[in-house]
């Protein structure tokens, strides 16, 4: 068979070979499941590309605001049918960050349509036109007549781009990252390679659309397979996690993904009783990624859920973001393997072993390279650093795209970079992390790191320490502020209501301790606020540079602190 030149000609290829079978199981909020056929999916996406092909959209982005369902699957692929550039943005229903996140999108990109539901389009046009975009004409997918019977596949090759994937923005505004149909060709390629995943797998979960591995790994890649993707409502997760591995096991889904915090999350809420009433035998991965990844979650999740049938070595922890067509790295080993190394030895830029009475940190492997060259590179002097150094993570090959939508300046400064080696047409991914054994190790990122005396603390590290402290303590940030000398702070959830000022200073220096007793650091100040205060992207990462903003701009609302702006207030 003749390779695909583009995504839409493999996708189009995939449809017509599989017309009767399954493609898609949409659940609503109560769980029951519309199923959609190959020969559906095709007749919807022609319609959408019809209509967009008489407003002129090829090679121009195109906005989608959708809940998830169906419509949401052919307002996608009616873009690629029509050669536009796919852009997704949050649903409409989002919360008010998320609307100004879509407008911002709208703006960038000067898209002239953006695809919905009759049930959202006034507002959204009404929304629009307060953000001074009035011109952009909203679609609604589910009005659209059937009349796409003369479609031919547009004439693309892989350098087309075919979707604008805007990054999460934990750490910076969010960019548009140009996907090109070769970028989905060969990351379509590593996923099957990595996960052993075909025709028959079952594919799903309750990640948003707009999000790089909800729309890549969850619906994607299994209409590329000619696989069956099963799509779940994430606000159904939010209100009950358990829901997720629920539907997993009724639908026997075969592939599914998530963040670390859904998998924390369903360990604190399963019961015996719940675990007695899963079946995930079916289950042969389960991916952990798109955070920082615990290794004792990863330990405990498959302890715990192996009385539900869980396969040993069935969670695998990833690595993967947007610039590289979403992965880089997924773990293979039965059961994992987590690295311990020395606290001492990782502050100084190197995995150490352990030294006996001293601290150690217990590091989740990622996994070899996927489809993909990684290198550890020192971010000062561009020198490739030997095995157990910890270094910026870069990453090159075919998957990885080619730039930001019209941001040249922080192109130049993210993709085609080369190594003081010699080597070339490198990502600079701003994360870090080390390899050993070619297996790759993340430890933070370059713009979250803190100096503390000198060494290196890794926030990530800390906050889930305080997290995993015990009740009443939530989710917490640890931040630097700009000072004579650079300041450590916390910002700590606190769960529970009725608190006394004796109670929560008490609790500030639990917070304190934690920090000093696990991590050597002295702390500027503690903030206390209540649950609900950190933000958090769709994806579950904590957005930092917001919550340093916020914090910097006095905008949090405190129980307690001891920390200016707000140490007047409650410390």
């Amino acid at each position: 068979m003749t390779p695909a030149k583009s995504f839409t000609q493999a996708l189009a290829a995939r449809f017509a070979e599989g017309a009767a079978r399954t493609a898609l199981l949409c659940l609503d909020g109560e769980g029951t499941a519309d199923a959609h056929t190959y020969r559906e999916l095709d007749a919807r996406a022609r319609s959408v590309a019809a209509a967009l092909l008489r407003r002129r959209t090829a090679g121009r982005p195109v906005l989608i605001s959708m809940d998830g369902g169906p419509h949401t699957v052919a307002a996608l692929l009616g873009c690629l049918y029509a050669g536009a550039v796919a852009v997704p943005v949050p649903p409409p229903d989002a919360s008010r960050a998320a609307a100004e996140r879509t407008h911002a999108i709208a703006t960038e990109t000067d898209a002239a349509v953006l695809l919905t539901e009759s049930a959202h389009a006034p507002e959204l046009s009404r929304r629009l036109a307060e953000a001074g975009r009035s011109a952009v004409v909203c679609l609604a997918v589910d009005c659209l007549p059937e009349d796409g019977a003369d479609w031919t596949p547009p004439t693309l090759d892989g350098a087309d781009t075919a979707l604008l994937q805007y990054t999460s923005g934990s750490t910076a505004a969010p960019r548009g990252v140009q996907v090109t149909h070769a970028n989905l060709l060969a990351t379509m390629e590593a996923l099957r390679a990595a996960l052993g995943t075909d025709q028959d797998s079952r594919i799903g979960g309750w990640l948003p659309l707009h999000h790089d591995l909800g729309l890549i790994g969850q619906l994607l890649h299994p209409l590329w397979l000619g696989a069956t993707a099963v799509l779940m409502p994430g606000r159904r997760f939010a209100a009950d996690p358990l829901s997720w591995l629920r539907e997993v096991a009724r639908h026997g889904v075969t592939v599914t993904a998530a963040p670390d915090s859904a998998y924390a999350r369903c360990l604190a809420e399963a019961t015996d009783d719940d675990l007695a009433g899963l079946d995930l035998s079916a289950l042969t991965t389960a991916v952990n990624a798109s955070e920082p990844v615990s290794a004792v979650t990863l330990s405990a999740f498959a302890h715990r859920f192996a009385a539900a049938g869980l396969r040993p070595g069935a969670l695998a922890a990833g690595y993967g973001l947007a610039e590289a067509t979403l992965l880089v790295s997924l773990a293979d080993r039965v059961p994992p393997a987590p690295a311990t190394v020395s606290a001492e030895g990782l502050e100084r830029g190197e995995l150490a072993p352990p030294v006996p009475g001293h601290p150690v940190r217990t590091l989740a492997g990622c996994g070899p390279a996927r489809g993909v060259t990684v290198r550890i590179v020192d971010p000062e002097s561009r020198a490739v650093l030997p095995d157990g150094s910890v270094g910026e993570i870069w990453v090159r090959g075919e998957s990885v795209a080619d730039g930001y939508w019209r941001r040249p300046l922080e192109t130049a400064a993210t993709f085609g970079h080369a190594t003081t080696s010699g080597e070339y047409g490198f990502l600079r991914t701003g994360d870090l992390g080390a390899l050993r054994d070619g297996e790759l190790y993340l430890t933070g990122r370059i713009k979250d790191a803190l100096l503390v005396d000198g060494r290196t603390l890794h926030p990530q590290e800390a906050e889930r320490q305080l997290a995993q402290s015990g009740a009443p303590f939530g989710s917490a940030v640890v931040l630097s502020t700009p000072a004579e000398h650079e300041e450590i702070v916390a910002i700590q959830e606190i769960r529970g209501a009725g608190w006394s000022r004796r109670q929560l200073a008490d609790l500030a220096e639990r917070v304190r301790g934690c920090l000093h007793e696990e991590f050597g650091a002295s702390l500027g100040g503690v903030v206390l606020v209540r649950p609900g205060t950190v933000r958090r992207t769709t994806s579950g990462k904590v957005r930092r540079s917001l919550m340093r903003e916020l914090y910097l701009r006095g905008e949090l609302r405190p129980l307690y602190a001891s920390a200016p702006p707000y140490a007047a207030e409650g410390g």
